[in-house]
């Protein structure tokens, strides 16, 4: 929560930064943090496919890359007081477009109603060459969630 600090009749926000990093989901693989969370938003870095243990890419292609992957954002949600139904937006990068509806079929397993808003997008070549790599932005917390239909 933003704390408000008065200086000589000037009200200045505080924001408060955290560093998430849990040994739940691999370790990352370049110089970035898991998770950081900014007040009560959290961005989750792009996560690939990769088993913890091995820090290799899980076998099966798109498909079970991807489960793989959202295995890891759920347990990068956790470290930081979140989960899948508080994810706001994903975006989910694809080294072959051809694959987007096997990954469609996996991200259902993960995000079954309310869906966040998503985008998806082709790209010339992934770290580790995954087949796909996903990062998203959660809220921390409880979450009201208000349907407009």
């Amino acid at each position: 929560m933003p704390v408000l600090l008065k200086f000589s009749r000037e009200i200045v926000k505080m924001s408060t930064k955290r560093i998430i990093k849990t040994n739940k989901a691999p370790m990352p693989i370049a110089p970035y943090n898991q998770a950081v969370v900014l007040d009560n938003t959290i961005y989750v870095s792009g996560c690939l496919g990769i088993d913890k243990d091995t820090m290799k890419l899980v076998e099966g292609g798109a498909a079970e890359e991807c489960r793989q992957a959202l295995r890891n954002l759920g347990h990068i949600l956790e470290a930081a007081d979140s989960k899948y139904e508080n994810v706001v937006k994903t975006t989910v990068f694809l080294n072959d477009i051809a694959d987007f509806q096997a990954v469609n079929e996996v991200y259902k397993e993960f995000f079954c109603k309310d869906f966040p808003a998503r985008s998806a997008f082709q790209v010339g070549k992934l770290p580790m060459n995954a087949s796909v790599e996903i990062e998203v932005v959660a809220a921390a917390g409880k979450l009201k969630v208000i349907c407009c239909h």
